[in-house]
């Protein structure tokens, strides 16, 4: 058996917000975005160079999911960017205007810096060591 995970829904208060925040400051691709109804869109994003996962971008439709926005782990990390190159991708988020809450440590397994992203959501920025095989990028 094979199986994978495909998205990971992320409740946003509006579409075309989310899809500014993470195209433009995170310079994630946008992958589709497709009308369903009125109220309803199918939004994907991901990182350049993200072949498995992406984010769908789902807007809060009731007022219990509005109150999850930005908070979906309860305070905990939630997503965990992983680069080829920390130092680049953090001084270009940095000048993309990108709130980092944590500063940059290394550790054992990598050079890790927490951001929040436009709702919140905490997110770590991770490049792995070399060799660690349960953070590969290969």
């Amino acid at each position: 058996m094979k199986q994978r995970i495909a998205h990971i829904a992320l409740v946003v208060h509006d579409y075309d917000e989310a899809i500014s925040f993470y195209t433009q400051k995170l310079r994630f691709r946008l992958i589709e975005d497709t009308k369903l109804s009125e109220t309803k869109r199918w939004v994907l994003v991901a990182p350049e160079g993200a072949t498995e996962c992406c984010l769908l971008l789902a807007k809060a439709a009731t007022d219990e999911q509005a109150s999850r926005v930005g908070n979906q782990t309860g305070g905990r990390v939630f997503l965990f960017l992983y680069t080829d190159n920390f130092w680049r991708d953090y001084h270009q988020m940095i000048a993309d205007g990108i709130n980092f809450i944590r500063p940059p440590v290394q550790e054992t397994y990598g050079i890790v810096a927490v951001f929040e992203d436009l709702y919140g959501n905490l997110w770590d920025l991770l490049e792995p060591t070399s060799g660690n095989t349960t953070t590969d990028l290969s």
